[in-house]
């Protein structure tokens, strides 16, 4: 029998059907909607090339060099002209015509006619993507197509991938499912688990028209995040989707057309299309009791299920994956602690980032460039080059292999070639838009798959610190183990590699203030002149640099305060009010609710970080009053993009009123309240900081500040709202006391007093445990 249909299927039948159609089966079989079809058998494969005695010619043809780019090529078209030159049998024929004529209602079905090998989607291996697809296919083409299937059981990259895993190219057979077409409005590709990690996370990844331009990496897809035990949407992120496939409607045939304007930055996905893929990811998993890739598409408002196979990719707590690792030897810097990311480049302007796409296959590594826009051009990718392409094609594994990094301009971490650069162990970064036309053959640049970041210049680890480092480094490698964390103030960034060398656990303060008042100018003027990207990507610049140099410990950003007095100083602020008591004035969030234009630059300078990878940087707002002024500010934070839910932010306590009102600000979504106890105290004791009349009144320890900090302190533990300071009184030994008494989350102290702080903050809690004891 030549033909099976998916009804009569299961798991058990992969040597006949091979690992797709048993997938398929298998989900037939549970109640998962997969629209129906059958599968020619592997046994009709094997049983045409033995009787057609191509059989010892077609694997002799294989014993090649697969490190030989131009020996697979010949391997390749000895097989297809071996398989598509010699006829089907007649009663194959008409066994597979007959049954594909049953599934049309009023005339030709189209169908996909997809390659199923024996040793494809296994729990050790994937395959992924090595053998032909063909979509919209009509009786015309079918058995045509079912030919290429088998003959593409011999694509390059498929006779190299098997040498690799030790699959022997004469015990792999093919079987190939017909199946009818699912005319996708939207489509994509879910994982039930990270695919790296395995974290209790589902990914999916979804684009407009058939699924194909999304496995194939043409498109860059958009991303959702959704926590598997909750249903919650932790992030999502709408992708620029240029392209869409779909069947032209006069010939049948299927096409790649431009997305509509109004639909290339629109969001795929609705919440409740959401909720049903993550109903059945879950069920899949389930079922097979294993992490699960799953190819889906909508039509007509019902979700349907195309294809699962295990992942293949995830890392047990070794760090180890299921698949074997490349073996290649690579020039990587680790990243953590104070040699994060690129420590140790070359530190200047080189070193800033030339692309950000998505970071698809964990690493950092460093390499020269190589263009590769035609598969010709394999051959010249040399041990150690950084492949980059517009997307990767199968048929560049081997060459993957060699090189040490993938940059692509399309494509997801969900796409077949971000899945084999997880399995190989190559870093990739996709997505990135425009590599292949502004990189250079030989450019030397540093490629971050964890961030998805591609930066000029070599990364190499530090030879030397210099000595500002040093004189704050702990002489002991151990800092003190405190159950409160003890984290750092930073002003500039340049200062971020000396606060990072202290051992502090992240950044409690940086202020963007001194970044922009570096400039020269007003943030309108700079904008006015340069345009909005350019002032965002000046934050993005400084703000990275202490969040590399501390990843993945957490850097808390406060967005601009500086008071009128300041920015008059600048070029274009004559306009600036001439404010009796600046520090009382127009500043902090006021400033910022007014100046939205200008917030929401700042606001796309945070969302565009944690595009890059930045996962660790915390946002906090100042001098808020009342929960309207953090509501407000919750809404251009949306505007822009930014998920409320799904990243760290919080506010600076600097007012009485913030202090009073704390219950509110908690309802409002905030992770945490940090206390500015410079503008506290002042606002507090109506002493002005900078008025040397009142300087001696000024007490950051005076009982009715100590009051409104405990009061804060006691009501955020009760709703779950971590609690700070990052006000110089945070170096104080007696402030450190009593907030270590009254249970604050982190005390945030300058640069040459973090030693002694962590010092004191262990003896204190080891005071009160004592106590508690006695």
């Amino acid at each position: 029998m030549a033909v099976l249909w998916l009804d009569d299927v299961s798991a058990d039948d992969l040597d006949t059907v091979g690992g797709k159609g048993a997938s398929l089966g298998e989900l037939t079989g549970a109640g998962l909607p997969v629209p129906p079809g059958f599968v020619v058998t592997a046994g009709t494969y094997r049983t045409f090339i033995e009787e057609a005695g191509i059989d010892e010619e077609l694997f002799a043809a294989m014993e090649i060099d697969p490190e030989d780019s131009a020996a697979l090529r010949a391997a390749e078209q000895t097989a297809r002209d071996l398989i598509l030159g010699t006829e089907l049998p007649e009663s194959v024929r008409e066994e597979i015509l007959d049954a594909y004529r049953t599934m049309g209602d009023d005339g030709e079905a189209f169908v996909a006619v997809r390659s199923s090998a024996t040793a494809e989607d296994l729990p050790d291996a994937s395959f992924a993507g090595q053998q032909e697809t063909f979509l919209n296919v009509r009786e015309e083409a079918l058995l045509e197509r079912v030919k290429e299937c088998w003959a593409s059981l011999f694509s390059q990259r498929a006779i190299y991938y098997r040498q690799r895993q030790g699959f022997p190219h004469s015990e792999v057979d093919i079987a190939v499912v017909v199946q009818r077409m699912v005319d996708a409005e939207k489509s994509g590709v879910m994982f039930t688990s990270h695919p790296s990690t395995g974290e209790p996370e589902i990914i999916i990844e979804a684009a407009w028209g058939l699924g194909e331009a999304v496995v194939s990496g043409s498109v860059s897809p958009d991303n959702y995040v959704v926590n598997r035990e909750t249903a919650a949407v932790d992030e999502v992120t709408v992708a620029d989707k240029k392209l869409l496939m779909e069947k032209d409607m006069e010939t049948g045939e299927t096409v790649t057309r431009d997305v509509p304007d109004e639909k290339r930055e629109a969001r795929v996905l609705t919440d409740e299309e959401i909720e049903r893929l993550v109903e059945l990811g879950r069920r899949v998993e389930d079922h097979y009791g294993e992490p699960q890739d799953v190819e889906w598409a909508v039509y007509d408002g019902d979700v349907y299920m195309l294809q699962s196979r295990p992942i293949t990719t995830i890392t047990d707590a070794s760090g180890s994956t299921e698949s074997t690792p490349s073996g290649q030897e690579r020039e990587a810097v680790t990243n953590g602690g104070a040699a994060a990311g690129t420590a140790g480049a070359s530190g200047d302007d080189d070193d800033d980032v030339l692309f950000r796409g998505l970071g698809a296959s964990p690493g950092i590594v460093s390499g020269e460039v190589r263009i590769v826009t035609k598969l010709d051009h394999l051959d010249q990718v040399a041990e150690g080059d950084i492949i980059v392409t517009e997307m990767t094609m199968p048929d560049m594994v081997p060459a993957m292999k060699r090189a040490v990094g993938i940059v692509t301009d399309e494509g997801g971490m969900t796409s077949h070639a971000a899945i084999v650069s997880r399995e190989l162990g190559v870093p990739a970064v996709v997505g990135t838009g425009s590599a292949t036309s502004a990189l250079s053959d030989g450019q030397v640049v540093t490629i971050d798959g964890d961030k998805g970041t591609i930066r000029q210049g070599r990364a190499t680890k530090e030879e030397e610190e210099y000595e500002p480092v040093e004189a704050v480094r702990p002489e002991t490698p151990v800092k003190p183990m405190t159950a409160t964390e003890v984290k750092v103030n930073v002003s500039i960034p340049e200062a971020a590699e000396r606060a990072a060398a202290t051992g502090a656990d992240g950044v409690g303060l940086l202020r963007i203030e001194h970044m922009v008042l570096s400039l020269g100018v007003t943030p309108e003027k700079y904008i006015a002149d340069n345009g909005a990207d350019a002032y965002v990507e000046e934050l993005v610049d400084g703000i990275r640099e202490v969040a590399e140099e501390f990843y993945p410990r957490p850097v808390r950003a406060r967005t601009l305060d500086a008071p009128t007095d300041e920015f008059r100083e600048l070029e274009g602020g004559e306009s600036e009010p001439d404010e009796h008591n600046p520090m009382m004035g127009w500043r902090g969030i006021r400033r910022s609710l007014d100046k939205t234009d200008v917030f929401r630059q700042e606001l796309t300078a945070f969302k565009r970080l944690y595009e890059m990878g930045y996962d660790n940087v915390e946002l906090m707002l100042p001098l808020v009053n009342d929960a309207a002024d953090v509501e407000a500010a919750k809404r251009h934070m949306e505007a822009v993009g930014i998920d409320p839910v799904k990243r760290r932010w919080g506010v600076m306590i600097e007012t009485p009123a913030s202090a009073l009102a704390i219950e509110e600000l908690a309802e409002c979504g905030i992770d945490f309240a940090s206390f500015g106890t410079n503008d506290l105290t002042q606002y507090t004791l109506a002493v002005d900081r900078n008025n040397s009349n009142v300087a001696d009144r000024f007490d950051e320890l005076h009982p009715t500040v100590l009051t409104l900090i405990g009061d804060v302190i006691e009501s955020c533990r009760e709703l779950d709202v971590d609690t700070s300071i990052c006000g110089q009184a945070g170096s104080k030994p007696e402030m450190v006391d009593f907030l270590v008494e009254e249970g604050v989350t982190s005390i945030s102290a300058n640069i040459d007093a973090v030693r002694d702080v962590q010092h004191e903050v262990k003896r204190t809690e080891q005071k009160l445990i004592l106590d508690d004891v006695r």
